[in-house]
């Protein structure tokens, strides 16, 4: 009955065993539940950072936009400026030949009607 004592004692020790097995199963998935949680705080705070960057990019796209479009405006409307005054300049031109010599200027107008009428037909 020597092995009675012994037995008892390997029962005790398996069960602190186990008992300290279960512990540390315990340990070890409130670590990973932890290391879950600073993970999805991490990727959270990574699509915060990338929302705040693409914002920021957009601002900048927009700015710049808007820059492009001032500088062609200004740009259409000096256009516009110097195709005014070179109409201007060109009808003044003409008046004073038409006034010049008017004889002369209906002859060409009549010569390139003429000319545009036959090219039509054509």
């Amino acid at each position: 009955m020597s092995d009675a004592p012994q037995d008892a004692a390997e029962s005790i020790g398996e069960r602190a065993a186990y008992d300290r097995l279960v512990k540390d199963m315990s340990a070890v998935k409130e670590d990973i539940a932890h290391l879950s949680q600073q993970i999805a705080d991490a990727v959270n705070a990574l699509a915060s950072l990338a929302q705040k960057q693409a914002k920021r990019g957009l601002r900048r796209a927009r700015a710049n936009v808007d820059s492009v479009m001032s500088d062609a405006t200004e740009r259409a409307g000096a256009v516009a400026g110097a195709a005014q005054d070179a109409a201007a300049s060109i009808g003044d031109t003409l008046e004073e030949a038409i006034q010049e010599r008017p004889i002369a200027s209906v002859a060409i107008a009549l010569g390139l009607g003429f000319l545009i009428g036959v090219t039509w037909r054509r």
